[in-house]
Formats: structure tokens, sequence, C-alpha cells
């Protein structure tokens, strides 16, 4: 029998199927978070080959009155009526790895409405990713463990992100302190190579809170769980 020749061969040079994922995101902070989720997105080591994830935070524009959990909860359950139908028309099951997602990401800060924007995120299978006081206390545990309470002042743990030793470094090789806004931006040096550690910390804080009011769940972050159950990454 003759060799086949590539051109008489259509399946020898056909790429593998690649599974795509589209997950959509709200967040609370205009700067930092999505510049996390582009770290992430872009640096992370996926969980499994064959496997593509497109993800878009979808409230950049948003003014800051609606970047509170509440608002941020409403539009996504808008968002995921819209995405959930289009995944059905798609012929997609909830059991599909490719299952779309819609996620949330916000701070207790000092909102009154958070136990309501879980039940209502939860009701509408909107996904949350909640950090008490803040989402700094996620990029804190990067550096260190921490498991005493902020006593709810999200000052108190950027700040002691900010004075973290080589911190300001990452944002230039002589710039010894930096300012608050300045802080927000997220630097790879802040994150590559310390996502175990940071995901072992996190996930120690979480059995101590499983009450109904998560305002009281203070210190707390699972931003590990958008990480690997949302953006399909298991390192970075």
């Amino acid at each position: 029998m003759a060799r086949d020749k590539g051109r008489d061969n259509p399946g020898r040079n056909r790429k593998p199927k690649v599974l795509r994922r589209e997950v959509f995101v709200f967040t609370e902070g205009e700067v930092t978070e999505p510049e996390f989720i582009t770290f992430v997105t872009e640096n992370g080591k996926r969980a499994e080959s064959g496997r593509e994830i497109v993800c878009t935070v979808e409230n950049r524009s948003a003014p800051t009155k609606r970047r509170k959990p509440l608002p941020l909860v409403e539009e996504a359950i808008d968002k995921w009526v819209e995405v959930e139908r289009a995944a059905k028309k798609a012929k997609l099951k909830p059991t599909d790895w490719n299952w779309p997602q819609v996620w949330c990401l916000f701070d207790r800060d000092e909102h009154e409405d958070i136990p309501t924007a879980f039940s209502r995120a939860k009701k509408a299978k909107v996904h949350v990713a909640y950090s008490h006081p803040c989402f700094e206390l996620w990029r804190l545990l990067h550096y260190k463990d921490h498991t005493s309470s902020f006593g709810g002042v999200c000052e108190s743990a950027a700040g002691l992100l900010r004075n973290q030793s080589a911190f300001p470094q990452t944002y230039g090789p002589t710039i010894q302190s930096v300012s608050k806004e300045q802080a927000k931006r997220v630097m790879p040096g802040q994150l590559k190579g310390k996502y175990d550690k940071a995901r072992q910390f996190a996930k120690a804080l979480s059995p101590e809170y499983t009450g109904p009011d998560q305002s009281r769940w203070d210190p707390y972050t699972d931003v590990w769980r958008f990480v690997e159950d949302g953006l399909d990454v298991v390192d970075y």
C-alpha cells in the first residue's frame, strides 16, 4: 500500500479540538481586579491542555455607584439570563466543562447589603469571589499569612500590603514606597510563583466562617475559587 502524502491525508495536520468556555466578570474595583485577571489569564498554568478560557470584564466603564455588591449582582444576573439562553441554544449542558460562567468579585468594605447580594447571586446561579475586608487581603497572602481581624477596615490590609518587603520594588528597582493609588496597580512580581502559598493561607481561613452573615467573616477571601473554578488555572 502506498504511503499517504500529507495533502492526501486530511487528518494528518488536523489540530485537536479546543474546548472554549466564556467567563463574564463584574468587579468592584476599576483597576486592581481587572489587572489581576489579566495577569492570571496571561500567566496562569492551565488545569488541562485543550481548554481555552475567554474571560471578559463586563463593567470596565461602570460608574462608582454601580460598583457595589448588590448592583454588581443585579447586573450579573441580567447577564446570566442572556448567557444561559445562548448556551442552551448552543446545546450546551450545565455539566459540560464549557458551560459558561458569570462571576462577581466584590469586597466587604463598608457595604451593608452583603448577605442580600450573596443570597440573590446564589439563587440566580451567579458565582461570587468575596474578600473581607477587601481584595488587598488576597494580595497580602502572596507575601505572608494573616489570620487576625482587620476590623472591617480595608486601609489596614492595604497598608500592610504596601509595607511588605520588596513590594515597592515591584514598581521599579529604585522605588522605596508607593502611594495608595499606585498600589492599586497589580505588578507581576507581586504574584508570580506565589499562588500556592496564598491559596493555602486563604483556604485555612475558610473553615472558620460558615454563618449566614458574610459581613462578619473577617478576615476572609476565596479569590482562589475564581482562579481555579472560573479561569481554570492551578498555578501562576
